[in-house]
C-alpha cells in the first residue's frame, strides 16, 4: 500500500514485532509506526502494555494491531501470524525482541525446566517465528529483513548465565545460517547485540539509581542505553539503507563488551 507521509509517497511495509509489549519491542514497535508502517504488536500476557504499544504506533502515524502470542509454541505462532496476514498479508520485516532474562543459577544448581523454559524462549521462539515468518511469505522474494535482539552475552559469559548465553550463542547461529539460507530470496537476517539497556528487564538498575551507576562505571560511554537507540538500529536494518547487511551481529552497548578483560 502507497499514503502519503508530508510531501512523499511512502511505501506502508507490514511489520511483526515479537515482545512488543514493554522494552526494546515496545520502542521498535513505536519506531516502525513513526514511519507510518502497519506494526503488529505480539505480545505475551500484557494486554495493557500491547495496547499502550498500539497507542504509541497510532501517535506516530501507522497502524497497530496487538496480538497474543507465545512464541515458544508452535500453534500459537502459526495462529498469530495467520491473524496478521487476515488483516494486512504477508509481513515485511520480523523483528523477534521476546525473550526472557538470565535465571542467576549455577548450572550445578539450575533445573532442567529452567534450563528449557528460556532455551523454548529466547532460542526456539526465534526459530519458530523466523520459520512462520518465510512460510507466510512463501517463494515471494524481498525486500524483507528478519531482525532479532540477541545480546552482548551470546559471547561475553558470566556465572549464572548459562541458560541465557547458551541460547544467545545458539541465537547467532541461527542469525548466521538463515542469512545465507534467505539472501538469493533477497531476505536479510541480521542480529542486534544490546549491552545494558533500561527495560524492564534490568528492573533494579531501573528503579535503583544508586545500583545502577556502579554498573555504569564499567562502561566507557559512562551510561545505560536507552530502547530508543536500540530501535533505532532495528529500523535502520529493516531499510533500503541496509540493503547489503545480512548475516551481521551488531553490538550495541557503549563499548562494554570491549571491557571483558579488565583486572586480568
Amino acid at each position: 500500500m502507497i499514503f502519503r507521509k508530508g510531501a512523499f509517497a511512502v511505501t506502508q511495509r507490514v511489520i511483526v514485532v515479537t515482545g512488543a509489549e514493554s522494552g526494546i519491542g515496545a520502542a521498535c514497535a513505536a519506531g516502525f509506526g513513526a514511519l507510518g508502517d502497519r506494526v503488529a504488536v505480539l505480545y505475551f500476557s500484557d494486554c495493557d502494555g500491547a495496547d499502550r504499544s498500539v497507542r504509541a504506533i497510532e501517535e506516530g502515524g501507522g497502524e497497530g494491531l496487538a496480538v497474543q502470542c507465545h512464541v515458544q509454541d508452535e500453534g500459537s505462532v502459526d495462529a498469530a501470524f495467520a491473524e496478521i496476514a487476515k488483516h494486512w498479508g504477508e509481513p515485511d520485516v520480523l523483528v523477534n525482541s521476546a525473550g526472557l532474562n538470565m535465571s542467576g543459577v549455577e548450572v550445578r544448581d539450575m533445573s532442567l525446566a529452567q534450563w528449557q523454559r528460556l532455551l523454548d524462549t529466547d532460542l526456539t521462539g526465534a526459530f519458530l517465528t523466523s520459520r512462520r515468518f518465510l512460510r507466510t511469505r512463501g517463494e515471494k522474494a524481498g525486500p524483507a529483513a528478519i531482525i532479532h535482539i540477541s545480546s552482548i552475552h551470546a559471547y561475553t559469559v558470566r556465572a549464572g548465565g548459562a541458560d541465557y548465553c547458551a541460547a544467545k550463542g545458539g541465537l547467532s547461529n541461527l542469525v548466521e545460517t538463515l542469512a545465507i539460507e534467505e539472501a538469493g530470496r533477497a531476505i536479510r537476517v541480521n542480529a542486534i547485540e544490546p549491552g545494558m539497556i533500561l527495560t524492564p528487564m534490568n528492573e533494579r538498575a531501573e528503579d535503583d539509581p544508586a545500583y545502577r551507576r556502579t554498573l555504569e562505571h564499567n562502561i566507557p560511554l559512562g551510561r545505560a542505553g536507552d530502547p530508543s537507540e536500540v530501535a533505532n538500529l532495528a529500523v535502520f536494518l529493516a531499510s533500503d539503507k541496509a540493503r547489503y547487511i545480512t548475516g551481521a551481529r551488531i553490538v550495541i552497548d557503549g563499548g562494554l563488551s570491549l571491557m571483558q578483560a579488565l583486572g586480568a
